[in-house]
């Protein structure tokens, strides 16, 4: 292993509702959906109508612009529903589930003993290219593609994510065929970055042919952003690609059976959870299945993720596809007697406007509410506190928005993707949507840029 390397900008926040840790194998879901809107710059183009029965690894849609970019059925079954919002966009493709699932074939090989070619078609085919990511742009890998390094983060520091070393457990030979496929992918190494502060799962620590980096430190040490950034960075006309924990022993799991099975492991957390606990489910699966009656009373927030960079859902809603969390926190639609000017013993605060920072270990439950409206984007210095990486965040998101190429170029655009600001977001007195400004930078410079 090398040596340690130490994130000290940062922040931990410490939320009520972590999961214990004990497997449950959550309601068979009635429904199952696949979200176009989960991968950004997507054009999808059906191949499905209503009522047409699917298997397991059958096509869905694909990307116009690279039709050779699938998205697959998590399970079999008969398509209920197409589900459009404006300029009827696709929103959704909603199935109905077989009582047993029948899945599609697929070449069944160690990556290790076949072709890179072999390697790519057996995932395009299934369905699972989409699980590769690529910095920049934090968009799905282009197939034509040969990144540098390929980046696996083993941990995740969000508030209340789940443990990675209990998700994998007993997962040695499925994770390891995944690495090989990744292996074969990378034109250079595949890290594996695992956090120093306890010893990672032996899926982790015995796997073969990847580097495994040590990293320590407050959130956002966790997130693949911040690795990279220390590791290998991302520079003009560089592609590295990522992928999660999970998604690996996807990948691994096709290799070793010849099929596509989209089992995996959810947390359910957050502070309105009854019982949080990690329920083995299936990819795209209604999350209703997972928090029936497991959740308080009340006006409620269901996130696929995490609060930092979760996406909201209905609790008839369907878990994302890159999402291994479902967050259950209060709305904040309600005014507060007094607002700031309480000693707010049990708020949290990272300004120290209350009281509440004299106990660092308190766990907070957090609600939705902006506590004000609002106003102009206001130079504190704060972001730079919990922005870990060798960037200007402020100067960066000024750029973004005067739409500046050359100086976004300059400032490392390229590095960078939503997740990174979350935080900032978070501290931000201006209540700005930092995320949406910096995915509108990437946008722009996917289309300027090509």
């Amino acid at each position: 292993m090398s040596e340690t390397i130490k994130i000290r900008k940062g922040l931990n926040i410490n939320l009520k509702g972590k999961a214990e840790k004990i497997f449950v194998k959550a309601d068979k879901a009635e429904l199952f959906a696949v979200k176009p809107t989960d991968f950004y710059g997507l054009v999808p183009k059906l191949t499905v109508k209503l009522d047409d029965t699917v298997k397991a690894g059958s096509e869905l849609f694909y990307d116009k612009y690279k039709p050779q970019i699938k998205f697959t059925a998590p399970v079999s079954g008969k398509i209920q529903l197409i589900n459009r919002g404006e300029r009827r966009r696709i929103l959704e493709v909603v199935i109905s589930p077989d009582e047993e699932i029948e899945y599609e074939s697929f070449k069944q090989a160690d990556p290790a003993t076949i072709s890179r070619n072999e390697v790519i078609q057996n995932l395009l085919d299934s369905g699972l290219w989409p699980t590769l990511r690529q910095r920049p742009y934090n968009i799905i890998a282009n197939p034509e593609d040969t990144p540098k390094a390929i980046f696996i983060s083993a941990f995740d520091t969000a508030p209340l994510a789940p443990d990675y070393d209990f998700v994998v457990k007993g997962k040695e030979q499925e994770f390891q065929y995944g690495v090989n496929a990744l292996i074969k992918l990378s034109g250079g190494k595949v890290h594996l970055n695992v956090n120093s502060e306890y010893p990672p799962s032996n899926v982790f620590s015995q796997a073969q042919g990847v580097q495994i980096n040590k990293f320590k430190g407050p959130h956002p040490v966790g997130n693949v952003g911040t690795q990279i950034h220390y590791i290998d960075p991302v520079n003009k006309g560089e592609v590295v690609w990522t992928i999660s924990p999970q998604d690996v022993i996807l990948i691994g799991r096709l290799f070793l059976k010849g099929k596509y099975d989209a089992s995996r492991i959810v947390a359910l957390t957050g502070s309105e959870v009854l019982k949080p606990k990690y329920y083995k489910t299936i990819g795209g699966s209604c999350i209703r299945s997972i928090t029936k009656e497991n959740v308080k009373e009340g006006e409620l927030r269901f996130i696929s993720g995490n609060v930092l960079t979760g996406t909201k859902v209905y609790q008839n809603g369907f878990l994302g596809f890159y999402d291994s969390q479902i967050t259950v926190i209060p709305e904040g639609n309600f005014h507060e007697f007094m607002g700031w000017l309480s000693p707010g013993f049990k708020k949290y605060s990272f300004y120290r406007s209350f009281f509440s920072w004299m106990n660092p270990e308190k766990e907070y439950t957090i609600n939705t509410n902006l506590h004000g409206g609002k106003r102009a984007l206001m130079i504190t210095g704060s972001f730079e506190r919990v922005f870990p990486m060798d960037i200007y965040p402020m100067q960066l998101l000024k750029a973004i928005i005067i739409e500046d190429i050359d100086l976004m170029e300059k400032l490392g655009i390229y590095e960078v993707a939503e997740e990174d600001f979350a935080l900032c977001e978070f501290i931000d007195t201006s209540k700005t949507d930092i995320q949406s400004i910096v995915r509108k930078g990437l946008d722009l410079m996917i289309k300027e840029m090509g």
